[in-house]
């Protein structure tokens, strides 16, 4: 979740030093943080958005202050939640260990798991700290490749779990875990799309965002080329940021300084990227899949 900018102001010391934060509370707090939304965040706790709302409302009047900036689109954290935020999940990795040591899951194993490098920094990190809460017995080896290899690893009986992106139907047999449109963005007050021929940031072969980029401006003969290649999104970002390119990413990644090219330069249309998982149908691989479904509640 992106910070705002502002000054940090000291907490209130005034308030009564013998109060206790609630680990509920802070369970609550961190799955706002890790899923960017309240909706999302009451399906992992299992409570409803408006009691995931009273618990920010409260934690934020216990401690004295913001600890989220909320708006129609989009959750962020203040500087005082990004600092409550790390301390948040060093109380509840304390507390999940303790309960491990008497409540731990008795299923143990290996599991193998791949996916690209996007979601191997984004979604996996979140995944296995949960798995590793709920299942302390499973080890994880992880594989980060992109999605058409990770698709391949999976058939290949190489993994048990394999989470990938896709804009087509799936030639493997997965779940559609969360959808959202790909679009073409450029920096803010940018010049790079004035360029001729266009100058284009992409992944690398193999990349589901890649493949419909190209496509879409082929089909559309308009001439371009590849000034930028990253195995991450990030990567794309930073040249997006520094004006080398424009971009096929998520509308998710658009912010402040990233914003959708204007209709205005004719940009071709693009389609939806889908994040979908698919396991070998093992106990282990279920377990994972159980979580990952936990985060993408409503299967878009």
């Amino acid at each position: 979740m992106n910070q705002e900018n502002s000054t940090l102001e000291p907490f209130d010391v005034s308030a009564p030093t013998n109060r206790t934060l609630n680990l509920d509370a802070l369970r609550s707090f961190v799955a706002i943080c890790e899923t960017g939304s309240f909706r999302r965040a009451a399906v992992r706790v299992n409570r409803s958005p408006s009691a995931i709302s009273l618990q920010m409302r409260k934690l934020e009047d216990l401690l004295g202050t913001q600890l989220l900036h909320r708006d129609a689109r989009h959750v962020s954290l203040t500087e005082h939640g990004d600092i409550l935020l790390g301390v948040a999940r060093r109380l509840l990795g304390i507390s999940d260990e303790a309960m491990a040591l008497f409540q731990g899951s008795p299923l143990e194993g290996r599991l193998r798991l791949a996916a690209p490098h996007d979601l191997g920094i984004s979604l996996v990190p979140r995944l296995l700290r949960r798995l590793a809460e709920t299942h302390p017995g499973i080890v994880v080896d992880v594989r980060l490749d992109t999605s058409e290899s990770v698709k391949q690893k999976l058939t290949d009986g190489a993994v048990n779990v394999a989470l990938f992106n896709d804009i087509v139907p799936s030639t493997i047999n997965a779940q559609d875990l969360f959808s959202e449109p790909l679009k073409w963005l450029m920096r803010e007050g940018g010049r790079a799309i004035e360029h001729d021929p266009l100058p284009i940031a992409v992944a690398d072969v193999g990349c589901a965002w890649r493949d419909a980029a190209l496509q879409a401006l082929q089909e559309a003969d308009m001439p371009y080329r590849i000034a930028y290649s990253s195995d991450t999104s990030m990567g794309q970002v930073a040249a997006l940021r520094a004006d080398l390119a424009v971009s096929a990413l998520p509308l998710s990644l658009a912010d402040r300084d990233l914003v959708e090219v204007p209709a205005a330069y004719g940009m071709p249309s693009l389609p939806k990227t889908h994040i979908r998982l698919a396991d070998d149908g093992s106990e282990i691989a279920k377990v994972f899949a159980a979580l990952a479904t936990m985060d993408f509640p409503d299967h878009v």
